[in-house]
């Protein structure tokens, strides 16, 4: 798949922990098959990971583990409902992530 991402957290000490997370998505992004739960949830020391993959597309949050997992999938479900509105009849001609970059501004919470 293609990643498209934000983040709201940019202090240098929260970014160095940011990378290892990302990594860590990134290395799930590479192990999701169409097999896979369409939504879960996996730890990371303080963190959790959720997703949840709609129509093909794979939408993720990492928040600390004491983040309601209630709030994180719905805003999942907002964030995937506004992208596939807009974007879905474009997704499979997509071949980059940038196809994808104005809607980065609806990734920011």
């Amino acid at each position: 798949g293609l990643p498209l991402s934000a983040s709201i957290d940019s202090t240098h000490e929260r970014e160095q922990d940011l990378q290892r997370y990302q990594n860590q998505a990134k290395q799930l992004f590479r192990k999701l098959s169409p097999n896979s739960p369409s939504r879960c949830t996996l730890e990371s020391g303080p963190m959790l990971i959720h997703y949840q993959i709609e129509q093909g597309v794979c939408f993720l949050i990492i928040c600390h583990g004491n983040f309601p997992k209630k709030l994180a999938f719905g805003y999942l479900s907002e964030l995937s409902q506004s992208f596939l509105q807009q974007y879905s009849g474009r997704i499979e001609q997509a071949s980059r992530p940038y196809s994808f970059i104005e809607f980065g501004e609806a990734v920011e919470l």
